[in-house]
């Protein structure tokens, strides 16, 4: 993931993706060979030359002032994840650009203490490349009751979402618009990879997911970035039926969340959820996979 590479595609990706009509940019009728602003147009509207902005869409010019990425986010129409993402992909182009492998990552003490305290709703600690590092027994019955649960005691097997989420039948049926999901998981993925540009373990996570994914492929080449705070999903659980819930998601240091789930008060999702909190609480937690093993 070379800095510069990243922020030209970054920076062509997301002015392919702008209309010059939704900026009241004139054609005058003309017929335009590819969609989206020209280099000209996007430079105009940032307020720098045309050959500064050329520059920098090819890797050429690594100092850019915030006062002009400010500017070029603003042309882009830019959310405040996106500005800070393009920003972190400016840094990036300064340094010598050399991969490194990442200490592991561990659960602090006081992560794990919320994580208790959280028992009666499901939650589960992610590390910056989506790595499950911690789940209580509801986190995990919701999230991954196919998986064995111990596994995120040992770092050599814990699972990951991101793999999860593209790459496992459960998980994939797990969430009635899949689509959603995926995009929230790459677009945060995207975000990591601008904070994190010579994570080692990260190139290889990416690379795999694009050449076992096309469905990641396409999503990973359009360059959407997107943190993850709060979000609704519909789940479709094997064990207990539907249940629409809210992801809530914080973070704990650098590169750290957790996510907790959530449902309304009185709400038939909050009733599904107490059903499987029971069924965690007795220890008797059936996996799908044994169920069709006895069927």
């Amino acid at each position: 993931m070379n800095g510069k590479v990243q922020l030209g595609d970054f920076l062509q990706t997301r002015r392919s993706q702008l209309r010059p009509g939704d900026l009241g940019v004139p054609t005058y009728g003309e017929r335009r060979r590819v969609p989206g602003l020209r280099r000209e147009e996007l430079a105009l509207l940032a307020g720098v030359s045309v050959s500064y902005y050329t520059r920098l869409e090819q890797g050429q010019s690594l100092n850019a002032s915030p006062e002009v990425l400010d500017a070029i986010a603003r042309a882009l129409r830019l959310d405040e994840a996106e500005r800070l993402h393009l920003h972190n992909l400016a840094r990036s182009t300064k340094g010598p650009g050399r991969g490194r492998r990442s200490a592991p990552e561990r659960v602090t003490e006081a992560t794990g203490q919320l994580l208790e305290v959280l028992a009666d709703v499901p939650a589960i600690v992610l590390g910056r490349r989506s790595d499950v590092l911690a789940w209580n027994r509801l986190g995990h019955a919701l999230f991954a009751a196919h998986l064995d649960p111990g596994a995120p005691g040992r770092s050599a097997e814990r699972p990951n979402m991101a793999r999860l989420v593209f790459l496992d039948a459960h998980t994939r049926e797990l969430y009635a618009d899949w689509p959603s999901k995926a995009r929230a998981v790459v677009g945060n993925l995207r975000l990591v990879a601008g904070q994190y540009p010579d994570d080692t373990a990260l190139h290889a996570l990416v690379g795999e997911l694009s050449a076992r994914s096309t469905d990641f492929a396409s999503m990973w080449a359009d360059h959407r970035v997107k943190a993850f705070t709060v979000a609704a999903y519909e789940m479709r659980h094997p064990l207990v039926g539907p249940l629409t819930v809210t992801q809530q998601t914080w973070s704990q240091g650098p590169g750290q969340n957790i996510v907790v789930v959530t449902t309304e008060a009185d709400s038939p999702a909050r009733t599904t959820l107490a059903l499987l909190a029971q069924i965690t609480a007795q220890g008797d937690l059936v996996r799908p996979g044994a169920l069709a093993e006895a069927g």
